[in-house]
């Protein structure tokens, strides 16, 4: 006879599949949370703002400077151990501290919070595939690398906590018990520097045929100034979407396609305010991003991008993707 050990309740992988027990599904577009963020780290203030009241050191106030105080980052004190502790604890103790529910509390209302952990080995906008040898002119691998290692260019996010639910009532629902408002976003003091508090509705294109897909590739859309919100989020949604779709490539590397619009915010947000779209394209592994971006298709949606969409001040990254809740089975196309 084979036996089941319980789930502990306060483990969070009980709050997805295959340990859930009911499911949902829509077609009609959800309303997404798209939490870019920051990792709490001695970088200047000048270089990388903060959230007042986040960067906690060991006595749980905010550090002013962090840079000027790094032994007093509670995170981590260690900066060669900084990213990777950080990369931990967002995963391990932050994600099941957010699926917890304290008594009398609840998560019902989030349909799926994903963790989307950007790798720096990944294809970003500031270093694409194909990747080339460093050759002198004669064919030969450079003899001096320590003379010529390439500047590495920092996206402005460190991740991007991605979180669904029916409706905006249901934001509220959720972040006003006290286990959010206070608990949860003590963590967050901790763990970041910086979050946005957007509110985007998403529109699924593509949508997935398994429950979690390992990698994401994250694009953040600034329009050209020309185009108003509203007319820059019906172009990406009608007129682009069909150029995605249109492309062999999508279809062959591609598992999930979806667009977050943004709507609103959910308190003052100077950062995720200007974010007009995103894009969050799902993937089975990080070779199929490369191959996608290096494709004769892939440029010409870049193409289309370039009519409509400011490239410069946008920006794509790639990263491994946590699925931490989630009670949509299956995903379904969204109606547009």
């Amino acid at each position: 006879m084979t036996t089941t050990t319980p789930i502990d309740s306060s483990a969070d992988n009980r709050h997805r599949p295959p340990y859930r027990a009911s499911y949902h599904t829509t077609t009609e577009p959800l309303i997404v949370t798209p939490t870019f963020l920051t990792r709490a780290d001695a970088t200047p203030r000048a270089e990388r703002p903060t959230d007042e009241g986040a960067t906690r050191s060991i006595h749980g106030e905010a550090l002013e400077n962090p840079d000027a105080e790094p032994n007093e980052i509670a995170l981590e004190a260690n900066g060669n151990l900084a990213f990777e502790h950080w990369d931990e604890y967002w995963r391990k103790v932050h994600g099941p501290k957010f699926a917890y529910e304290e008594p009398g509390s609840t998560s019902e209302p989030v349909l799926r919070y994903d963790q989307i952990h950007r790798v720096a080995a990944g294809p970003s906008s500031y270093f694409r595939p194909p990747y080339h040898a460093m050759v002198t002119a004669d064919k030969k691998l450079v003899d001096d690398p320590y003379a010529q290692v390439p500047t590495y260019h920092r996206p402005r996010w460190d991740g991007f906590a991605y979180i669904a639910y029916a409706s905006e009532a249901d934001i509220n629902r959720v972040l006003k018990q006290p286990q959010y408002d206070k608990r949860v976003v003590a963590d967050e003091q901790t763990a970041f520097r910086m979050v946005t508090r957007s509110i985007t509705r998403e529109y699924i294109i593509l949508p997935s045929t398994a429950h979690r897909d390992p990698i994401s590739l994250v694009k953040i859309h600034y329009r050209q100034p020309e185009f108003s919100r509203e007319a820059f989020q019906q172009r990406l949604l009608q007129e682009h979407t069909e150029v995605v779709l249109a492309q062999p490539a999508t279809h062959t590397y591609v598992r999930r396609y979806a667009q977050l619009h943004n709507i609103g915010s959910t308190q003052y947000d100077p950062e995720g305010s200007r974010m007009d779209a995103i894009s969050v394209f799902g993937f089975a592994s990080m070779n199929d991003v490369e191959d996608y971006l290096a494709t004769d298709d892939y440029r010409a949606i870049e193409a289309d991008e370039a009519s409509f969409i400011d490239l410069a001040e946008s920006e794509f990254w790639s990263g491994l993707n946590y699925s931490v809740i989630n009670r949509l089975l299956p995903e379904l196309a969204t109606r547009r």
